[in-house]
């Protein structure tokens, strides 16, 4: 009875795992989400400068930082939220209030968020930055930040490095 119940709920984690927050994945995505996960196992003794910022090398007149989420978020999605909004809070908090940074966490399941969720074609827990540039969007999903989650210190610096580079400062 009791390798059922472990057998039953190690099944139930591995669904969860396997359909995420976003979406339902399908076995092509299955399989690529194991290779990115084996990546960035890989990737774990390196530090935050390891990881691309950016391929654009123009310094942005205003940046857009949005985490978009679901109403029901699991510990993941959560925890990056959070980690997004501290180091947003404590390292950018005269740049919000100067207007250089406009950061928002919105629920893609409001209806006053649907126009800006599908702007950034957002449909579930997901970090966009958009560098505007000469009144242009540069919008991009960090998708680095999944692979930071165990390690609160290195998605704080990559994400304040990142900040840093698209504002030149």
């Amino acid at each position: 009875m009791y390798q059922k119940k472990i057998l039953f709920i190690s099944f139930l984690f591995l669904m969860i795992i396997l359909t995420g927050c976003n979406k339902q994945t399908t076995a092509v995505e299955a399989v690529n989400n194991q290779e990115q996960t084996k990546k960035a196992v890989n990737q774990t003794n390196q530090t935050s400068n390891d990881y691309p910022v950016s391929s654009a090398e123009l310094v942005a007149d205003k940046l857009e930082v949005y985490y978009f989420h679901r109403t029901a978020r699991c510990y993941s999605c959560k925890t990056i939220g959070q980690y997004v909004r501290e180091t947003m809070e404590e390292k950018y908090g005269r740049q919000i209030k100067d207007g250089l940074i406009d950061f928002r966490e919105l629920n893609v399941e409001l209806p006053e968020n649907k126009d800006i969720a599908k702007k950034y074609q957002a449909s579930g827990s997901s970090l966009f930055i958009n560098r505007v540039i000469d009144g242009n969007d540069n919008i991009e999903q960090d998708t680095n930040v999944w692979r930071l989650l165990s390690d609160e210190d290195k998605f704080k610096k990559y994400l304040e490095d990142k900040i840093n580079t698209y504002l030149n400062i």
